[in-house]
């Protein structure tokens, strides 16, 4: 046991140790106040504005629209994303598992495949498989239908669910169009417009510049005298022409009836058809993606890009893509070599085949 002496030298040190504390503290407080004041009877010099009385809110920045985000989807990662799903589904026509078949799911009605036996849960809460809807479920799928029998917690990245969404539009070979948010469609209609108006100064500039050109016609007409030259020379040209068109008329009778609508197509028709296909194909000599580098297709063996591995149902074809080769196989391809490992599973539209066709020969040009 400690002896009294001992006892009060602890205590007494103790309460040292204290007072220092809080002398210490009443001394720092002195110095570095840090209320709006020095009592009742003082007032703040100044206010250093920090921008906290002001709610403390902060702008938002939006990020891209949904089209926006969709029309930048990949399709080919989309198929990678969706081997999460395939657990429970199925792209085949008719083929349900644990959940319905998604093929042609966008842009269908829900709750609307024959045979599955749905919870009811999504019906209440929409009607058609949009792009958009599916988007918003595909992200929280308890959280979007309360009481759904799906248990994916959902893709939680925006790129992931578009992409899926992207990949499941192509099973039935077309492709949902998304409307542009409207001020990006004001946006677009203003450009055209600035054109017509730069378009109707220089017009007018031109017509301003024009004017004196009126008053010299006597320096012009030497020129009348040249047109019956012209005409001389023109006639053994248009005899050599004759035989030329009548050749190109017999090509033209040998050649296919989707040949033709290949050469009467708009490429630029095919540019937004060819969209679906640039997931996993590039237009660039050489460059090799998912698929191969369609560059120069019309009119290459089949099978024959270098460097790219065909499966085996293609290597054991024999000839070259043709128009009407290409015609075949684009309109489906499963059938065209079963056990090839293209998944698209074709273009419905004869006229999409053709333009897409003319749009990759456009690009060789």
């Amino acid at each position: 046991m400690f002896d009294t002496m001992t006892f009060t030298k602890i205590l007494g040190g103790f309460c040292g140790a204290l007072l220092v504390f809080l002398l210490g503290g009443w001394a720092a407080e002195s110095l570095y106040h840090t209320g709006g004041g020095h009592g009742d009877g003082h007032e703040q010099a100044y206010v250093i504005d920090t921008g906290e009385d002001e709610g403390g809110e902060e702008a938002v920045e939006e990020g891209p629209s949904f089209a926006e985000l969709y029309a930048s989807a990949d399709a080919g990662n989309g198929e990678r994303v969706f081997n999460k799903c395939k657990a429970c589904h199925k792209v085949e026509d008719g083929a349900n598992g644990t959940g319905p078949h998604l093929y042609g799911v966008v842009g269908r009605a829900v709750d609307s495949v024959d045979g599955f036996g749905y919870s009811g849960a999504l019906e209440q809460v929409a009607e058609v498989w949009t792009p958009e809807e599916l988007f918003h479920f595909l992200e929280n799928p308890s959280g979007f239908a309360p009481g759904t029998a799906m248990s994916f917690a959902g893709l939680k990245k925006e790129e992931d669910r578009v992409n899926v969404i992207a990949y499941l539009d192509m099973t039935d070979g077309g492709m949902t169009e998304v409307e542009a948010p409207a001020a990006a469609e004001e946006e677009a209609a203003a450009e055209p417009a600035a054109e017509e108006e730069a378009a109707t100064d220089t017009a007018a500039a031109e017509e301003t510049a024009e004017e004196p050109a009126a008053e010299e016609p006597a320096a012009e007409e030497p020129a009348a005298e040249e047109p019956a030259a012209e005409e001389a020379a023109e006639e053994p040209a248009a005899e050599e022409a004759a035989p030329a068109e009548e050749d190109t008329a017999a090509a033209e009778g040998d050649a296919s009836g989707f040949a033709a609508m290949v050469a009467a197509a708009n490429p630029d028709d095919g540019a937004s058809v060819w969209r679906r296909c640039q997931a996993c194909h590039k237009l660039e000599e050489g460059k090799n993606g998912v698929g191969p580098h369609l560059y120069g297709i019309v009119g290459r063996e089949i099978a024959n890009v270098e460097g790219f591995r065909y499966s085996k149902a293609l290597e054991e074809l024999e000839g070259t893509w043709t128009v009407d080769e290409l015609n075949a196989w684009l309109e489906d391809p499963r059938g065209y070599a079963p056990g090839n490992k293209m998944s698209y599973a074709g273009l419905r539209k004869e006229e999409d085949r053709a333009a897409l066709i003319a749009y990759m020969q456009a690009a060789m040009q």
